[in-house]
């Protein structure tokens, strides 16, 4: 067998087998639970507010691009953190003794991050739809927009957290290497209230990252053509949306690999070391 589909078989794996552990612990069951409450209980307060310009409801509106926003979130921190962790923890200096493991273990990261997912969108999806009136609008197409969606929305968003991850001095700068600036993104993409009432000069900006045109990809699938009313050019932009979110995934793609090597060449026994004892002294 081919050694590269050989590492990249062990990765899916790995990822799969992640995945189903994270799905009985009791740490991952609080987060989805509590993310779930924040954005659950958030729209049910808003539940009769009604945006005049189109005649429908905060959660109608809200719940497309807030899902777009804890996709981008989530696929970006998650692999950067754990990245840090396991360069620090030396669980990358192992995988880069393997043959093409590195590329397995970027395999397993994946995976693991992209079916973490499901569970998160199930448990406000699956309440949402009980709870409010009139979220899916466009039927089976609609379905189908939001697959593409989030499956250009990942390719596009994971790589930055991978390569924030293996820039990162340590586990403790991902926060301000990473976190800050999402957040500082999802407040300025549209997520929360129409771009338009951004100044004028923070609207490109917004538009040049991928997050604001994944909001509003998730638009486009649940909302009908009347919430035009409150876009940028009063149109869903569907090749623009492709165009920048594949944009974003093909360099991506391309810069990962370099980033990578670089870190793996990095990679020592005594790397790992410092690391934990940086670690140990910042816990004190």
């Amino acid at each position: 067998m081919n050694p590269k589909l050989h590492a990249s078989r062990i990765g899916l794996h790995r990822g799969w087998t992640e995945f189903l552990q994270s799905l009985k612990s009791p740490q991952d069951q609080g987060f989805y639970l509590f993310m779930a409450l924040a954005v659950l209980g958030y729209l049910f307060i808003r539940r009769n507010t009604v945006i005049d310009e189109i005649g429908m409801t905060i959660p109608q509106v809200s719940m497309p691009s807030i899902l777009g926003g804890l996709l981008a979130f989530g696929v970006v921190i998650g692999p950067a953190y754990q990245l840090a962790m396991d360069r620090e923890d030396g669980t990358l200096l192992r995988y880069k003794a393997m043959p093409h493991g590195i590329g397995g273990y970027v395999t397993s990261q994946l995976a693991y991050h992209s079916l973490g997912l499901v569970p998160m969108l199930l448990v406000i999806l699956v309440p949402g739809f009980l709870l409010f009136d009139g979220l899916m609008q466009r039927g089976t197409t609609g379905w189908l927009t939001m697959i593409w969606v989030l499956l250009l929305g990942l390719a596009a968003m994971m790589p930055i957290g991978i390569v924030i991850g293996a820039l990162v001095p340590s586990t403790q700068k991902v926060g301000s290497w990473g976190m800050l600036p999402i957040m500082v993104l999802v407040s300025i993409s549209g997520i929360f209230f129409p771009i338009q009432a951004l100044w004028g000069w923070v609207q490109p900006i917004a538009q040049a990252f991928p997050l604001y045109w994944i909001g509003l990809g998730m638009r486009s699938a649940f909302l009908p053509d009347a919430a035009l009313a409150i876009e940028v050019g009063q149109s869903w932009r569907t090749g623009a949306t492709v165009a920048v979110l594949a944009a974003w995934a093909i360099v991506g793609t391309a810069i990962c690999p370099p980033v990578l090597r670089r870190m793996a060449r990095r990679q020592s026994g005594a790397a790992v070391q410092a690391a934990r004892e940086q670690a140990t002294q910042w816990v004190r």
